[in-house]
């Protein structure tokens, strides 16, 4: 009986994560570049169970029971979102549909080779450097220049160039009379070249992403091989005056929040339940 109830609070506990998941989709659907967060459930071990016989005799199998379910981790889906037009020279947006060759991509991102192997499709990301030198990536193209003339976000990370340093352009010029050029140049309103290139890194396999607070994210050093400079061939542009929206499906959102919701109630009740059961166990039963 103990065994249905620590199955019914794990439940619980999942949806409850579940339910968290969904609601900061939720709260970043105006947030430019951010990537929906899907949390991916799995099940506890299985047990055998056995009839154990009077002795001398062999234990029967009755069969397995699962014990359990709980929500091991939480990934990003990294699909194009759509760009809006904002007219400010300040923001940009990727535009992407990078290819593998021989690999048919579905709308989700994913293709199954022919061993069975998950391939993702491999996604362009801005490069940026936060204020501890360490390098992130990110889709949110909201960026400024800082009293310095350096290129930077929101939260202050610096923006960097082909050269992997930060990207600063001399005193005097304002971001509005900067243009990035298809070759990811910026010049000046006289079209003289300002000697700052964007830097786009392409990510092979996304879903090896760690996610980070301010939409950014980072790579483990094991994965680090993972990450390359962007090359002529690879599909993708880059639109100033554009963002890109959140990927964030708010009905799917709301239908998502509304299971969590639900599944959580059904296992709530059975705990009820098994309290009930308990109860009469032992204020009842136990005094025939």
């Amino acid at each position: 009986m103990l065994r249905g109830l620590y199955t019914a609070a794990a439940g619980m506990i999942a949806q409850q994560r579940r339910h968290d998941t969904v609601t900061n989709n939720i709260s970043n659907l105006n947030t430019p570049g951010y990537k929906q967060v899907t949390a991916v459930g799995r099940s506890f071990p299985e047990m055998l169970l056995h009839l154990t016989g009077i002795e001398g005799e062999k234990p029967k199998r009755i069969g397995r029971v699962n014990t359990g379910v709980f929500a091991e981790e939480s990934l990003s889906v990294h699909i194009q979102g759509d760009p809006y037009l904002t007219g400010l020279r300040s923001d940009f947006a990727i535009m992407s549909d990078l290819q593998v060759p021989g690999v048919q991509f579905d709308s989700s991102g994913k293709a199954i080779d022919e061993d069975g192997n998950v391939i993702y499709q491999p996604q362009a990301f801005f490069t940026v450097q936060n204020p501890d030198g360490e390098i992130r990536y990110t889709r949110n193209g909201s960026f400024m220049l800082n009293s310095e003339g350096y290129l930077v976000t929101n939260d202050g990370s610096f923006v960097l160039g082909t050269d992997n340093n930060p990207i600063q352009f001399p005193q005097g010029i304002g971001i509005e009379q900067l243009t990035l050029t298809g070759d990811l140049r910026f010049v000046d309103s006289n079209d003289a070249d300002t000697g700052a290139q964007l830097l786009i890194t392409v990510i092979d396999n996304p879903n090896r992403l760690v996610q980070e607070g301010y939409g950014k994210f980072r790579l483990n050093d094991e994965d680090a091989d993972l990450a390359r400079p962007a090359v002529d061939g690879d599909r993708f542009e880059v639109r100033q005056g554009y963002l890109e929206r959140s990927n964030v499906d708010a009905a799917q959102a709301m239908v998502d929040l509304i299971s969590a919701l639900r599944a959580y109630e059904s296992n709530q009740k059975v705990i009820q339940f098994y309290d009930q059961s308990l109860n009469k166990a032992v204020n009842e039963v136990g005094k025939v």
